[in-house]
């Protein structure tokens, strides 16, 4: 065990991660399946940023539960069927969250009043946020057009950068499907989508595309290295995703451990439940940008690549296993006739030693001439 480790740390892993490229793809469609089923069948919880209504806050004093604001609302004839009720904590204060669809204005004072009653408080220590559901629209339109703008900028820059489309075009299709696995599970488990929700999307898109492009970097000095031999592009693609493994994994990780303990600490341990949502989409999206940066985005590149016609002679190739090492130690492919000989390959042949191996017996002795 500890052998693998020191090797995944020194990326001398020869894992066929292209070759099994199909696995990934398979799993991110079941995924993305459910996503599509979820939103047709569900959709999402959108919060009242987004769709309009009225929440209350009332102060949780001695006595004060969920159960008497649920009554407080029937007292005042408010369809309790549709309300959201939660508890808020702040460090040693608790309060108790309502949230409404649009409802008249006469019916907001009264109910004002009715959770003053029931939770022995002032009217005015009941606070009230009304949102108008233009509004809403307002917001969620924005929401769109900032998604949208965001995925025009990093194409563009990947473009620039990289002087590749193939790879501005598998980082966009590694992002949407990040966002959409993200996206799933806010409807499959109907959390509420807020606008801090957004925001962990727009994290999650730069996560992904960082970790993408730190592959895409390699792949593209790979490129550079091998274009003087018949490597195919999938030997290009293994060997980079093996040579920047142990970095995505750290990295990964390193962003992973404070959101998971955001989501722990403080929705679980410290009830600060209003960071749930948040840190959930965080968790996922930075889980799935780590995934499809290797499983996703870069197979899609050499998918494409293969197709171009420098490549495309040589598609479908692959080293694996100790031709892999072979090919990272020297920068060569092995022959394919050395590869079904069985010859040893693992350091270059000597020019002697070539000369040699052609000479498959002896020569033979010139005959005298008869003078």
């Amino acid at each position: 065990m500890a052998g693998r480790m020191s090797r995944v740390f020194r990326g001398e892993t020869t894992i066929n991660f292209y070759g099994r490229r199909n696995l990934g793809f398979a799993a991110s469609g079941l995924l993305l399946v459910v996503t599509i089923a979820s939103l047709f069948a569900q959709g999402l919880n959108l919060g009242i940023d987004f769709k309009g209504g009225v929440a209350f806050e009332i102060p949780v004093t001695s006595g004060m539960t969920i159960a008497k604001a649920e009554s407080a609302m029937k007292t005042v004839k408010v369809d309790s069927a549709n309300a959201k009720v939660q508890t808020l904590s702040s460090g040693s204060s608790q309060r108790i969250r309502v949230q409404l669809g649009d409802i008249p204005a006469a019916t907001v004072t009264k109910l004002q009043s009715e959770f003053a009653t029931v939770s022995k408080s002032k009217v005015n220590d009941i606070s009230v946020s009304t949102v108008s559901s233009t509004w809403g629209r307002s917001i969620t339109m924005k929401a769109i057009k900032a998604l949208l703008i965001f995925l025009l900028v990093v194409s563009s820059y990947i473009w620039y950068q990289f002087k590749e489309w193939r790879m501005a075009v598998s980082a966009i299709a590694a992002m949407v499907h990040d966002v959409g696995i993200s996206v799933g599970v806010y409807s499959v488990l109907g959390l509420e989508v807020t606008p801090a929700t957004v925001v962990a999307f727009l994290t999650i898109l730069g996560f992904s595309l960082y970790d993408t492009i730190v592959v895409f970097d390699k792949v593209r000095d790979n490129d550079k290295q091998f274009a003087g031999s018949r490597v195919s592009y999938g030997d290009i693609v293994n060997v980079s995703m093996n040579q920047v493994l142990m970095r995505s994994l750290n990295t990964s990780l390193a962003a992973l451990l404070p959101v998971l303990s955001l989501l722990v600490l403080g929705a679980g341990v410290f009830g600060a439940v209003s960071l749930r949502e948040f840190a959930l989409a965080l968790l996922v999206g930075l889980a799935t940008g780590a995934y499809s940066s290797i499983y996703i985005a870069t197979p899609l590149l050499g998918i494409l690549k293969e197709r171009s016609a420098q490549y495309k002679a040589n598609r479908g190739q692959l080293s694996l296993g100790a031709d892999m090492t072979h090919l990272m130690q020297t920068g060569a492919p092995v022959s394919r006739r050395a590869a079904r000989s069985g010859a040893d390959v693992s350091m270059p042949t000597a020019p002697a030693a070539a000369a040699e191996a052609i000479l498959s017996h002896p020569p033979r002795p010139r005959k005298k001439t008869r003078r």
